[in-house]
């Protein structure tokens, strides 16, 4: 007979050969058979909740084998860390039938012998974009309907190991995890992986990939989605080919297919507005020289015999007019008769994007057979953590059944916090940017004082203005702000979210989305509202300047005009968001999985198996989705709302998406773990947002049109006040000013050396009109 010690050394030996005998990449349990649906993983734990946890774990599992679920525990040993256990869940047939019931799966109950479309003659001049056949539609169509255990002979049960897709069986696991009770504490039933994941007593719970993203499947298992999907989605070098959109629907669930449909057809539309963008500024740029009004402010014998206002107390001087002909000739480029246009056509642009994106999600949702799809299959699904914390039952008028119930007085105190902290965030952004105000009004006197004192920065005045540097530099730190600010709310939001107690999964998203979208709108587009409508509207006059706190005066646009400023904003703002987002996006699971798996592989002669390099990854989490239709509608709102100042917004957005299709792809192809499966119909509210955004887009760029730009004075003069019948617009300048007496200056505003001339012009203002 063998020792205790003998008999270990034994089982140890055939464990470590089974797991030898295993590919790297099997996804299957030892037996090679059984496939694995979902892994939980976790490590011993030696504080003084250890026991605690170990029982917690034992009556979980204990209760997962009722439901039927088949486990398979992985000691720490043969991990690579040699301190993580791995518990992989193989679901059997009788499991996967049972709740694909109760969930409402559509299975498959006869091929379809419909063809499918094809699309307009134009396919063979697309030809270089498309994706082979057999990428772009992996699976044969057919006539589904909601599975039933009783019916079975109705579906195409060729083999059961493989009727059901592997996106729908981590889908049903997870339903199971998520309910799953394990044990009774402070008198309240306990229940649900994600309680025993916030409680670390899992340290994650996931399902795997189907196999290395770099190389095909190996035998038993014949496909491999992830490879396939790299290979002809996520590879930079594809940025110009179509999505296999069925196969992410496949692999990732509709909620994320939809997404990535939306993200396609969104820049898809986008390049429409930016080649019409791009030719008005090409139109801007043709006609940069031969601008009546950028003659004139650049002739010395007429903007160079104009002297101008101080553009601040004591410390600036006078200047000459001419000083801001580049200013000029650039916000020409920005503000021309193609402005109009350009406003008309994207309010033109915006309402038929929103239309064809209506017809687009209604046919995608007869080809993903989503038509009758029940949101409360998902979405309306009381949340575990609303269940735990709930100790009333109150009996549903329908079903006739007690359903857990939380009394709105429950609620109230929360509800006044979360207004009280949204509120107290905005009004924070909103004293942010005074702040910045405050900081280009003190700083321009110094940059004007130092560059009118430099010798050396005579000839970089002309290209570099004090306003420009004061306008670059307040953009910038604007940016930084807006970064800080988002970083700190978004951990906030979702805090107050979840002591809300929201009493389904809709309700949460619902809750976040109107908090962080109502931050993030005030944060993002502030500056550029205070720019676009406010900024150089409230001045005053020469001898009766107005000023923020009896201290600054108050800005005045650069003399090219707010629009040249309002592009700046523009084009800091939205180009670093977009940089900052993809660097981000890119850089963090890339950095995070390297530290990962340099920390794990300690023991490089132990297999590295295919949950092992799957727990080495970030995860997607359940708002990452949330995040990128964040991003996105707030790009969105940077195409639409301020456009008139901006025609190359569409463009740098169209740039963007085309980077981050592949990145998106590419984080969720490589950097993430697989994320469960879980259906949606439509984009939910942020379609609604979109359609608040639209509209609001309409009123804004009419705005800019009528106060910030210039045509509607030029046209003014045009029609009114010319008379010159060869160059109507020759005496615009002049009449775009009113002319004050030096001598009227309060001794504290003007400079302290005296003049020769006696008279300063200034800029008119739209509540001040010079005619």
């Amino acid at each position: 007979s063998l020792s205790t010690a003998e008999t270990c050394f034994l089982i140890d030996e055939e464990r470590m050969f089974q797991k030898r005998a295993q590919s790297k990449d099997s996804i299957f349990f030892r037996d090679g058979v059984r496939q694995i649906d979902f892994v939980l993983s976790y490590v011993d734990d030696i504080k003084k909740d250890a026991e605690l946890k170990a029982e917690r774990r034992k009556e979980f599992e204990q209760n997962l084998r009722k439901t039927g679920l088949e486990l398979e525990i992985e000691d720490k040993r043969d991990s690579e860390d040699g301190r993580t256990y791995f518990v992989k869940i193989h679901a059997p047939w009788e499991v996967l039938v049972t709740y694909a019931e109760v969930l409402g799966i559509k299975m498959p109950v006869k091929e379809s012998d419909i063809p499918r479309t094809e699309n307009s003659p134009l396919r063979y001049m697309l030809g270089p974009v498309r994706l082979p056949q057999e990428v772009k539609f992996p699976r044969p169509e057919y006539f589904t309907a909601q599975f039933s255990r009783h019916r079975q002979e109705l579906f195409l049960i060729e083999d059961e190991a493989t009727f059901f897709p592997s996106s729908s069986r981590n889908r049903i696991v997870y339903y199971i995890l998520s309910r799953c009770p394990f044990g009774v504490e402070d008198g309240k039933k306990r229940f649900g992986i994600d309680r025993l994941l916030t409680s670390n007593t899992y340290s994650s719970a996931y399902p795997l990939h189907d196999g290395q993203y770099w190389k095909p499947a190996e035998p038993p298992s014949t496909v491999n989605e992830r490879y396939t999907l790299y290979q002809n989605w996520a590879r930079f070098s594809y940025f110009y080919k179509e999505q296999p959109l069925d196969l992410i629907k496949d692999y990732f669930g509709e909620k994320i297919g939809i997404y990535f449909v939306f993200l396609g057809f969104y820049t898809e539309m986008l390049l429409i507005a930016a080649v019409v963008g791009l030719a008005c500024l090409i139109y801007g740029i043709l006609l940069m020289d031969s601008n009546q009004t950028s003659t004139d402010i650049c002739d010395p014998e007429i903007g160079g015999q104009l002297i101008m206002c101080p553009l601040c107390d004591q410390v600036c001087d006078y200047w000459r007019l001419n000083s801001t002909c580049l200013i000029s000739k650039l916000s020409h480029l920005f503000d021309n008769e193609s402005t109009v246009f350009f406003a008309i056509f994207m309010g033109i642009w915006v309402t038929l994007f929103l239309e064809f994106w209506k017809q687009r999600q209604a046919r995608l949702e007869y080809e993903w057979d989503l038509v009758d799809f029940e949101e409360e299959q998902q979405q309306l699904q009381l949340r575990p953590e609303f269940e735990a914390m709930c100790k009333h039952r109150k009996m549903n008028p329908v079903t006739k059944e007690l359903e857990p119930y939380m009394p709105l007085w429950n609620r109230i105190p929360w509800y006044f916090l979360s207004g009280a902290t949204v509120t107290f965030w905005m009004a924070l952004v909103v004293s942010s940017m005074v702040a910045v105000i405050v900081y280009r009004l003190s700083v321009f006197a110094t940059f004007a004082s130092f560059m009118e004192s430099e010798a050396t920065l005579q000839h970089v005045k002309v290209y570099f203005t004090p306003q420009l540097a004061t306008s670059l530099s307040g953009s910038c730190l604007n940016f930084i702000v807006i970064l800080i600010l988002n970083f700190f709310y978004e951990k906030i939001s979702a805090w107050i979210t979840k002591m809300e107690i929201p009493r389904t999964y809709q309700e949460y998203e619902s809750s976040l989305t109107l908090k962080m979208f109502l931050f993030q709108f005030v944060n993002y587009y502030s500056s550029c509202f205070y720019v676009a409508f406010f900024k150089g509207k409230f001045v005053g006059y020469p001898g009766k300047y107005t000023y923020l706190f009896n201290v600054w005066r108050s800005e005045e646009c650069d003399p090219g005009g707010c629009l040249i400023e309002l592009t700046t904003q523009m084009t800091i703002v939205m180009t670093g968001k977009q940089i900052f987002g993809n660097i981000k996006e890119a850089i963090y699971p890339l950095v995070f999985n390297w530290w990962r798996r340099r920390k794990a592989r300690t023991n490089s002669e132990k297999l590295y198996s295919r949950w092992e390099q799957d727990h080495d990854l970030e995860t997607f989490g359940q708002l990452g989705l949330f995040y990128e239709y964040l991003e996105t509608v707030i790009q969105f709102g940077f195409v639409t709302l301020f456009v008139a100042s901006f025609p190359l917004a569409p463009l740098l957005a169209l740039l963007n998406n085309i980077i981050e299709i592949r990145v998106d792809a590419w984080k969720l192809t490589t950097q993430y773990r697989r994320p469960v499966a879980a259906k949606a119909h439509s984009i939910g509210v942020w379609q609604d947002i979109l359609y608040g955004m639209a509209v609001v887009s309409v009123a804004t760029n009419a705005f800019i049109v009528a106060f910030t730009s210039d045509i509607i004075p030029r046209l003014v003069y045009y029609y009114a006040y010319s008379t010159n019948i060869t160059h109507p617009l020759k005496g615009y300048v002049n009449n775009s000013l009113s002319v004050f007496l030096i001598a009227d200056f309060p001794n504290h505003t003007a400079p302290s050396e005296k003049r020769e001339f006696t008279t300063c012009s200034t800029l008119c203002s739209w509540l001040n009109f010079c005619w």
